[in-house]
């Protein structure tokens, strides 16, 4: 029997999807509940990624979900906004992973590639088979890849390509590397295979957050591959945007997966933990905690239908997903921070998922965009002005 939530009872939610979601929403809630929530603890704790499932992923249709044909499912956005929710209501790193995989290694090349360059890659992607991660990020530029130093130069039938990469999740694992580089002309992208010589990963140490997931730093020296690996369709900095848009539509869900995760648990404690003669759920101040804390997730879950419907209707704009990812993220963080006072000091341990779930939501909340470059998405779309610079 599927898991239900009360706070989606409250809300109504299902009334408002149709049979293929809440069919896809299901069989993601199956997954996370049953291959992922057993051990994630465990997994967080020593910070092990469970590559084994990636391709359990792959079998029930969820890598590169959104995208038609090459084995890929062709889901609608909400369905794939649906599964994000429930996997990131378990823990970020496994939204995450359907994002790095299918938003943004898979996305590069099915709208950026060449018909061959999907044949080769897009239905072992799909299957999980084959593994591929998004290099973008540099050490130094954070929120302005157009200070890009990685650069691509066409030596004979080759690209060399040299540069550094940051924060880049599973490139220690992937197969296959999504490339941005500059070159005479313009940026591009590169389908770089990752056992190609001068191609590095390493993980990073030291992480608080996304402790179950791994994000390296890539060096490239010298790392020639063949001419045809450049994604022909791919030409300046908007190309890796529009991809980075597929990934912060996900996360406009996921982060309120995570709130539903934590205010469940909250609701539950409140009833069966007794103080002063009675449950705390029978204080006045934890029920406008509760109350507060689903007015920001049913609006959060409003704006991310509204989103979703916009996108399947081929209407969405970018400062709207940015409206989404800045608004959700702030509100799934504020869910968290008070659902977590509610459970008093055990709030603290791993025997709930409050504190994972916060440290987690603040790598969220950097990366993406940071809220800060979401503001200035938004302002400038209201004033018409440029306010990065």
């Amino acid at each position: 029997m599927v898991y239900t939530s009360r706070t989606e009872e409250i809300m109504g939610l299902d009334a408002l999807l149709t049979a293929d979601e809440i069919a896809w929403r299901d069989k993601a809630r199956t997954f996370s509940l049953e291959r992922i929530q057993p051990q994630i603890d465990e997994d967080f704790e020593i910070q092990r990624l469970r590559e084994e499932l990636i391709p359990e992923l792959g079998e029930l249709g969820m890598l590169g979900m959104h995208i038609n044909g090459y084995g890929c499912s062709g889901a609608n956005a909400v369905s794939y906004g649906l599964v994000c929710y429930e996997l990131e209501a378990v823990d970020t790193s496994w939204r995450t992973h359907v994002s790095v995989l299918g938003s943004l290694a898979m996305s590069s090349i099915a709208k950026f590639g060449s018909e061959e360059q999907k044949q080769e890659w897009l239905p072992a992607m799909a299957r999980g088979e084959k593994a591929g991660c998004f290099g973008l990020t540099e050490p130094h530029g954070g929120s302005d890849p157009s200070n890009m130093k990685t650069t691509a130069v066409l030596d004979g039938d080759e690209w060399v390509i040299n540069g550094a990469k940051r924060w880049i999740g599973i490139a220690n694992i992937a197969d296959v590397a999504i490339i941005w580089a500059q070159t005479d002309d313009a940026v591009r992208g590169f389908i770089v295979p990752t056992s190609t010589p001068g191609y590095v990963a390493t993980p990073i140490a030291g992480k608080l957050s996304m402790r179950a997931s791994i994000q390296c730093a890539i060096e490239l020296t010298n790392v020639r591959i063949p001419k045809e690996n450049m994604l022909p369709l791919a030409k300046g900095l908007g190309a890796p945007f529009k991809c980075l848009t597929e990934a912060r539509y996900g996360i406009i869900w996921g982060v309120m997966g995570a709130a539903r995760a934590v205010m469940d648990v909250a609701i539950e404690r409140s009833q069966t933990r007794e103080v002063f003669g009675k449950p705390i759920g029978a204080m006045q101040i934890t029920q406008a905690k509760l109350a507060d804390a689903f007015l920001e997730y049913e609006k959060g879950m409003l704006l991310s239908l509204h989103i979703g419907h916009m996108k399947d209707a081929g209407t969405l704009k970018h400062e709207q997903v940015s409206v989404g990812k800045l608004n959700n993220v702030r509100e799934a963080i504020g869910i968290v921070s008070s659902m977590r006072s509610i459970m008093g000091g055990d709030g603290v341990t791993n025997e709930f998922p409050m504190m994972r779930h916060m440290m987690n939501l603040e790598s969220v909340r950097t990366y993406e965009g940071t809220d800060e470059v979401h503001a200035l998405v938004v302002g400038r779309a209201l004033t018409g002005i440029e306010a990065f610079r």
